[in-house]
């Protein structure tokens, strides 16, 4: 990991270190572009064909079937029911207090306005199932969508090599009474949610994180379909803000827990003081070689570095400006500075709050704003299933309280057919 002193960098070297994910001669644009136009023509048989090409699978049928799922997730042992049941709870306790009727509000006597919920009625969930398999995620989008009130789900993840889905996806699946899922994965999911296909219904927003690829589509789609996403969720990142209270065991594993997620991950230290950096790189190489996945984890941290800053506030001035996924406070110090987060997607606050924590059970949603998208968007949520349709009532007293107003805005823009809208009413 490369390391930088925050003092010495421009203004211009800060906006290279920030930017991540880019494709500046639009590869990726091109082979996805390809992708959904296959799909949009050819349907199931290209799904067939991507799942031959890129997965390494011949499939017979797009889909498995309730049956097929319960004889899957039949080899789960208790104790991992158990798992996947504590994050089952957390997450849909978490959730559900999201659903909230909003207060009626009189904004003249006579004048009354307010909102209610609606499901979106079709949604497209897209579970990634590459070097790591994510049933994690799966709850993540499902609970919240059954929460929402959904009347479709599609769920679509790629097929393993035995041409079936992990057994722990399954058991999500029976956990949410999804009965049936897609065989598909990357671009060409997100295009058959997108556009449809003999098998895949067309859905009215997809969700859910996954490589460039997945990204790529996800953006294209919303620019050029009906469909909606939920944000542009591409490989994940963690931004760990550490000072003298930090343990460096923690930030290593932190650190470490972020680039297992794949090649393209990426796994930022902001500490204040070179002695820290010094501490968590020699932790780093300590915990590197016990991993199962080390080759991934070092690839990834190439693509990481480390910056020293003076102090707190000089480092929560940098990670707003890198604007990161997942947010580490690893200090005693975290209630002084978390007032001064305004980019971030989740934060964790202290030394005994893990990204890990978020990422399966606390509760909270790990699907999240990716490559400085929260600078913009919120991560999931049940608003993420939901629409807010405005409502209007008038009463007769109001009518003649709001009226003379609406009259003169109307003329004031020379829409005279709105102003007699309501003088026909006065009028009467």
């Amino acid at each position: 990991m490369k390391t930088y002193n925050y003092s010495d960098l421009s203004t211009d070297d800060i906006r290279k270190l920030v930017q991540r994910n880019v494709d500046p001669a639009n590869e990726i644009r091109t082979i996805v572009e390809d992708v959904i136009a296959n799909v949009n023509k050819h349907g199931d048989s290209a799904l067939l064909n991507y799942a031959l090409k890129f997965d390494k699978v011949e499939l017979n049928k797009l889909y498995l079937v309730k049956e097929e799922l319960e004889e899957i997730a039949s080899t789960i042992s208790a104790k991992q029911k158990a798992a996947l049941q504590t994050a089952y709870d957390n997450i849909y306790k978490f959730h559900k207090a999201q659903l909230k009727t909003e207060d009626k509000v009189e904004t003249m006597p006579g004048v009354t306005c307010w909102r209610e919920l609606r499901a979106i009625e079709k949604v497209g969930l897209y579970i990634p199932g590459g070097s790591a398999v994510l049933p994690s995620t799966f709850l993540m989008l499902g609970i919240p969508a059954r929460i929402a009130g959904c009347n479709e789900i599609i769920v679509c993840s790629p097929p393993q090599k035995n041409g079936k889905v992990n057994a722990f996806i399954a058991q999500v699946a029976l956990m949410l009474g999804i009965k049936k899922i897609f065989l598909a994965g990357g671009a060409q999911a997100i295009a058959a949610m997108a556009y449809g296909t003999e098998s895949i219904n067309k859905v009215d927003k997809i969700f859910g994180p996954g490589n460039q690829f997945v990204t790529k589509a996800k953006t294209i789609i919303q620019s050029t379909t009906t469909t909606a996403i939920d944000m542009p969720a591409g490989p994940s990142e963690v931004l760990v803000i550490a000072d003298d209270s930090a343990d460096a065991a923690f930030v290593a594993a932190d650190l470490l827990a972020q680039a297992e997620h794949g090649i393209d991950s990426q796994a930022i230290l902001v500490c204040t003081s070179k002695g820290i950096a010094a501490g968590v790189l020699a932790e780093v190489e300590k915990q590197v070689p016990v991993l199962p996945r080390a080759e991934i984890v070092k690839k990834a941290l190439d693509n990481s570095y480390i910056v020293i800053t003076k102090n707190l506030d000089e480092a929560m001035t940098f990670s707003n400006q890198y604007a990161p996924e997942h947010l580490i406070l690893a200090t005693e110090k975290w209630q002084l500075i978390t007032p001064a987060i305004i980019n971030a997607g989740s934060v964790f606050l202290g030394n005994l709050t893990p990204e890990s924590a978020g990422d399966y059970a606390s509760g909270t949603n790990h699907t999240l704003p990716t490559s400085s998208y929260s600078r913009a968007y919120s991560g999931v949520s049940v608003d993420s299933f939901v629409k807010k349709i405005t409502f209007q009532h008038i009463t007769p007293e109001g009518i003649k309280n709001i009226g003379p107003s609406v009259e003169v805005l109307a003329e004031l823009e020379g829409l005279h057919a709105h102003k007699n809208a309501v003088s026909v009413r006065l009028n009467k």
